[in-house]
């Protein structure tokens, strides 16, 4: 690892009063959570239909026995622990030098790191609202409901992840937090993320500074307008903070 871009970073970390972090999938990959993109991840996977296609809105309403299978089995670890990064972020917040985490992450690991400013942009799987009567069940609550497809056990209606499926909209509220907290922002730090998935990838955009970290194992068609950039492991990086 370049120990001069490392020490500026760290300086740039010690300097910083309103932190805010951008991460995508590599950000859980080192708490056991495979990634969608990368050569281990769900799209590099052979599965009956493309991932995406199943993980869809239109899939969800007309095949829910397989899109609820799939689900279950693909997109839920709940035995996944906070890595360094999660740890490091919640430290900062509790030091009042991290302003928000901005995640495209599902796993609510952030949270239960202890940060407590995050804005979910896809939702999260430890939110789970019966379409029929509003009860919201944790993650816990909707593994334990029975059938192929889970269904409220006080009134029989569907429950859904509040998760952003595919062809679903994000929640605008969310979408302006994490953009006006960006703007705010005198470092920010993207990371774990190919950059690939739009809105989210345009966010880099509504940052106002000369301090932009980009932090991903593979390069990343926005490297060039970052003023820092580490071709790293996060958690390597992290560590060294």
């Amino acid at each position: 690892m370049d120990q001069q871009k490392t020490e500026k970073l760290r300086a740039w970390v010690g300097e910083a009063q309103r932190i805010v972090f951008f991460g995508g999938a590599g950000v859980s990959t080192e708490s056991g959570i495979p990634d969608f993109r990368g050569v281990d991840g769900l799209y590099h996977q052979q599965f009956r239909e493309p991932p995406e296609t199943i993980i869809s809105h239109t899939y969800y309403l007309k095949k829910p026995k397989v899109f609820f299978e799939f689900y279950r089995t693909r997109m839920l670890y709940p035995d996944a622990q906070p890595n360094t990064a999660h740890r490091k972020l919640a430290q900062w917040e509790q030091e009042g030098k991290l302003l928000a985490v901005v995640t495209q992450n599902i796993d609510g690991l952030h949270q239960m790191a202890g940060s407590r400013s995050v804005y979910e942009l896809h939702g999260s799987v430890h939110r789970n609202i019966c379409l029929g009567c509003g009860r919201v069940y944790d993650l816990a609550q909707f593994m334990a409901l029975e059938g192929d497809v889970p269904v409220c056990s006080s009134c029989g209606g569907r429950v859904k992840p509040d998760v952003v499926l595919y062809e679903e909209a994000l929640d605008m509220h969310t979408i302006q937090g994490a953009v006006d907290a960006i703007r705010r922002a005198d470092l920010l730090i993207v990371a774990g993320t190919s950059l690939t998935v739009y809105p989210a990838a345009a966010f880099l955009d509504e940052y106002p500074g000369n301090r932009l970290v980009l932090i991903n194992k593979t390069p990343t068609k926005r490297d060039d307008i970052a003023d820092l950039v580490f071709h790293e492991g996060l958690g390597d990086v992290f560590a060294q903070l």
